[in-house]
Parts: structure tokens; sequence; C-alpha cells
């Protein structure tokens, strides 16, 4: 792991040394792969173009982020910057480096949408992003050549996957009753979490060196001390993921609602839907507690749950009442 962490420093020295002048576009880059930006995109085509769609997208980003934070606790390796000050630190990460969970997340939700589409230029589009995302990682400093690889091949292992157990899986869940649904979700996140937790008392032995909380502080003084062990990311992504399936669970119930509509109706839709993404993700999370106690840990899922239930549930029940959207009346129970 030496030989390939001094070949990375020379291949990240070598990226930054082609100017400043890349800098603005490898962070738009890098923010193409974060989920804060895919969790605006899989709204935006749940509300707007295709439900399923989104669904599908958003609930596989949750588990395919939760899967890279259980292998980034595994292998706990180090970011660039933690090891070496002979690179520009242009960025700042909190977790492990490998697998790069930019790489992976695009891997899997920029292959979603390719796949869905079928079409050779989505394709070719999709792997094109995903790699000019990769290589903008690596420019910035956050990550090495290997990380962004692992990430890709762990990407797409990820979607195969879940591309082929989403089917009888979705299968299972419509046959049972909706308190069964309810329950069985919660208890997949919860299993998530658990998962997570495991993952984390795998390495409980393990000591992160001094040089590489000192070398991320020298780097980034204003930002605080490295702590790539915590799960509250973890504990995020499956809050969301429960709140997004148990969500669209319900509004099935409710007969769903036609994404059809006027251009202005669909803008209004993300519009006012974004604003109650803002206000309980931001909001809520200025005045929950923050920490790694029991109690901020269950408050962030209450937080994050909610913002996965207002996305499919509460924010369509909002669009159809002030006549942004109708309700499916193909599906609407009598």
């Amino acid at each position: 792991m030496d030989v390939l962490n001094a070949i990375g420093i020379q291949i990240i020295t070598w990226l930054q040394n082609l100017g400043t002048g890349l800098m603005s576009p490898m962070e738009g880059l890098s923010f193409l792969g974060n989920e804060q930006f895919f969790l605006l995109v899989a709204p935006a085509i749940y509300w707007c173009f295709d439900t399923r769609l989104g669904l599908t997208a958003g609930l596989f980003l949750m588990v395919n982020a939760n899967i890279n934070s259980y292998l980034k606790i595994i292998l706990h390796t180090p970011r660039p910057f933690w090891i070496s000050t002979a690179i520009q630190h242009l960025g700042f990460e909190q977790s492990f480096g490998m697998p790069s969970g930019h790489a992976q997340n695009t891997a899997v939700v920029w292959g979603t949408l390719a796949a869905y589409f079928r079409k050779p230029w989505t394709w070719i589009a999709s792997i094109v992003l995903i790699i000019l995302i990769g290589i903008s990682r690596i420019y910035l400093g956050v990550h090495f050549p290997h990380d962004i690889l692992a990430g890709w091949i762990f990407g797409a292992i990820t979607l195969w996957a879940l591309i082929r157990l989403s089917e009888p899986i979705t299968r299972w869940i419509h046959r049972q009753s909706f308190a069964t649904q309810i329950l069985a979700t919660l208890a997949a996140a919860l299993i998530i979490i658990l998962i997570g937790v495991l993952s984390r008392l795998a390495i409980s032995g393990f000591v992160i060196p001094e040089a590489w909380i000192q070398n991320a502080a020298s780097s980034h003084p204003e930002e605080p001390p490295i702590n790539p062990t915590d799960i509250t990311g973890i504990i995020s992504n499956a809050a969301a993921f429960f709140g997004l399936a148990a969500g669209a669970l319900w509004m099935q119930t409710r007969g769903g609602f036609r994404i059809s509509g006027s251009a202005a109706q669909r803008l209004g839709r993300y519009l006012l839907g974004v604003v109650g993404v803002f206000l309980f993700w931001f909001g809520l999370g200025e005045i929950f507690p923050r920490g790694e106690t029991w109690l901020p840990y269950l408050l962030r899922f209450f937080r994050y749950s909610l913002v996965g239930l207002w996305v499919t549930a509460l924010a369509p029940m909002l669009f159809i009442k002030v006549r942004l959207a109708s309700r499916d009346q193909e599906n609407n129970p009598k």
C-alpha cells in the first residue's frame, strides 16, 4: 500500500501542477458526485419526470452510500492529505479514503439513469462524467487513484446486485399488508445501521496514527479534527432510505400522483419541494443536538426519515392540495 500511495502522490502532484485554472471546474465536477447533489436530483426526477426512476435512484443511492461507508471503515486507509504535505490540500473529508464515495455513488446513480434510458449516448455520457468526477477527486487531493478505481469497481458490483435484487424484493413487498411493508422497511433500515456499528467494532483495536490527525489539522485548521469512524452518516442514509420507502408505500395506498403537468407546474413542484427539504434537513439540523450519543442519533434518524417522507409522500400530497399535481385516478382506490 505504501508503494501505491507514493505513486498516487506523484500523480496528484502532476495533476495539480497543470494549474490553478482547473480548480473551479474540478470543484464543479466534484459537486456532481456529492450526495447532496443527488438528493436534489432524485426528488426532481420523482416529482417532475418519473416517480419509479426517482425512487429507484434515491433508494439505490442510500444503500450504496452505506455500503461505501462500511468498506471505508473496514479498510481504514488514509486520505492523501493525511499522509503527505507535498500536495496542495484543495479539499477536506472526514472519512477514510478507500473506496471513493464519489466514484462509487456516481457509478451507481449515473449507471442507474443510463440503464433506464438504454441509449448508447446516455451510457457514453454517464461513463465520461463518472471518469471526470473521479479525476476531480484526485486533483483536489482527497483521493488516491486506487481509491477511485476501487470506488468504480465496488459501484459497478453494487449496481449489478441492486438491479438483480430490486425486482424480487419489490414483488415480495407488494404482496404484503401495509403494516408489514412498513415494519419490513424499518427493519431493513435498522439492519443497515447495525452493520455500520459492527463495521466500527471490527476495527475497534485500530488507532488512527497521530501523523494523520496532525497533517489533516495543519492542512485545514478551520475544520474539526478528523473522526473517520463516525457512523452519523450511516444513520442519516438508513433513515432517508426508510423515509423514502415508507412514504412511497403510503402514497401508493392513496392512489399516487400524476407527474404530468405544464412546465410551470413541474417547476412549482420542484421549488416548493426543495423548500421543504431545506426546512427539514437544514432547519431541524440547526435545532437538534449533535454528537455521538443515543439522543442525537435518534433525532438524526427522525430528521432524515422526515426528509425522505417529505420527498415521496408529504410533498406530493401538498402538490395535489395546491393543484400543482393531480391524483392518479387509475390507481386511486374508490
